[in-house]
């Protein structure tokens, strides 16, 4: 499982947009998304740089 904090994610439709990127990369690919805590919760078995990738493509940002 990978956390990301995302401090961009606004509302629903950001967690929206960022689930719709990842599972186009990684299509099997658990996403949950707390949009109070922009938190980005991912089980997959994809790599984390493939999911970070995908976040960054959708116009978010990771921080740390």
């Amino acid at each position: 499982m990978f956390s990301f904090k995302v401090p961009s994610i606004a509302c629903e439709v950001c967690a929206e947009t960022i689930t719709k990127a990842i599972k186009n990369s990684e299509p099997q690919a658990d996403v949950n998304i707390d949009v109070g805590t922009k938190v980005v919760n991912v089980e997959t078995q994809g790599s984390i740089e493939t999911i970070k990738k995908a976040i960054i493509d959708a116009g978010h940002t990771i921080e740390g």
